[in-house]
C-alpha cells in the first residue's frame, strides 16, 4: 500500500486544481495515466477552462460532483455536463475538444481521470457519452455505506458505462462513522482510492482527505470509520502493460507514434 498527497498545479487555460497522480507516476497506476481534482468557489480558479485541444491514444472521464461544465467536440458534440454527470470520452485515433466550466453559485468540483487504450485501440474510431446521474445507481449496502456505481458492479447492481475498451471499476463511497467496509478487486487489477472528504482508516493507517492509496494488485481492502464519516472514489482496472510514449495530451506507444501525431495535427490530418 503506497500513500500520495495531491498537488496543487495550473492547466488548461490558468486552472487551479489538485493532481493526484500523472506523468511522474508511470506505470505505478496502469492502465491510468492520470487524476485531477478540481474545486473551488472562486470562479477566477476555473472559469479560464479548457480551450481547444486534441487527444490521441486515451479515454477521458470527467465526473462533476458539484457544477457545470460546456463540452464540445470535433465530432460534433455540445452540452453541458452538471452536478453529479459523467463525460466518458474515447480519443481513439483523434478528437479535439474544449471543456469550458460555467460560473456556478457555490463549489465547483469534480475529478477527471486519463485512462490508457492498449495499442490494437488507440487508433480506433473516437466516440463519446454523457452519463447523466439519473442513471448512475446508488446502493445502500447492510452497514449504511452508499456506493454509486458508475461501471462494474456492487451487490448485483451494475454501473450504467459498459462496453468500454479496458476493464473499469469506478466507485464513489460515502461510508457513515463508526462503519467498516470491505471490497474486493479482481485479480491482477490495478486499484487505488482517493479521499476527497472526511478521514478513514486504510489498513491500519489513518488517512484524510486530499490523499490517495495506492493497493496491491488483487488486493482485497479495508476502510473502518470512527467518529468521521468518508467519501472516497474507489476505481480499479486491468492494467494495459505497454509501453508509454507521452506528451501533453496525447499519449502513444513510441515516441514516432507521437511525432506522427503532432505533425498530423499541425497540417490538420489529426481527424481522421
Amino acid at each position: 500500500m503506497k500513500i500520495i498527497k495531491s498537488k496543487t498545479v495550473s492547466e488548461g487555460a490558468g486552472v487551479s486544481l489538485k493532481r493526484i497522480f500523472g506523468f511522474n507516476e508511470v506505470p505505478q497506476f496502469d492502465p491510468f495515466l492520470l487524476l485531477d481534482n478540481f474545486g473551488s468557489d472562486n470562479p477566477d480558479d476555473y472559469m479560464a477552462g479548457f480551450p481547444w485541444h486534441p487527444h490521441r491514444g486515451i479515454e477521458t472521464v470527467t465526473y462533476m460532483l458539484e457544477g457545470e461544465v460546456e463540452h464540445g467536440d470535433s465530432l460534433g458534440n455540445q452540452g453541458v455536463i452538471q452536478s453529479g454527470d459523467i463525460q466518458w470520452m474515447t480519443a481513439g485515433s483523434g478528437i479535439i475538444h474544449q471543456e469550458m466550466p460555467k460560473r456556478y453559485d457555490g463549489m465547483m468540483r469534480g475529478f477527471q481521470l486519463w485512462v490508457n487504450l492498449p495499442a490494437a485501440f488507440k487508433m480506433m474510431p473516437p466516440r463519446y457519452r454523457d452519463v447523466k446521474r439519473n442513471s448512475i445507481p446508488e446502493v445502500t449496502l447492510k452497514n449504511g455505506a452508499k456506493v454509486k456505481i458508475i461501471s462494474g458492479e456492487v451487490d448485483g447492481v451494475k454501473g450504467p458505462v459498459k462496453d468500454i475498451v479496458v476493464d473499469i471499476e469506478y466507485l464513489d463511497f460515502k461510508i457513515p462513522a463508526n462503519a467498516l467496509l470491505k471490497h474486493s478487486f479482481k485479480q491482477g487489477f490495478t486499484g487505488f482510492a482517493y479521499i476527497f472528504e472526511g478521514e478513514a482508516v486504510f489498513g491500519d493507517q489513518k488517512i484524510q482527505s486530499g490523499h490517495l492509496i495506492l493497493f496491491d494488485k488483487g488486493s482485497e481492502i479495508s476502510v473502518s470509520t470512527q467518529d468521521t464519516p468518508v467519501r472516497f472514489l474507489l476505481i480499479s482496472g486491468e492494467p494495459v502493460d505497454e509501453p508509454v510514449a507521452w506528451r501533453g495530451p496525447i499519449v502513444m506507444n513510441t515516441n514516432d507514434e507521437l511525432k506522427t501525431a503532432f505533425l498530423e495535427y499541425e497540417n490538420g490530418t489529426f481527424i481522421k
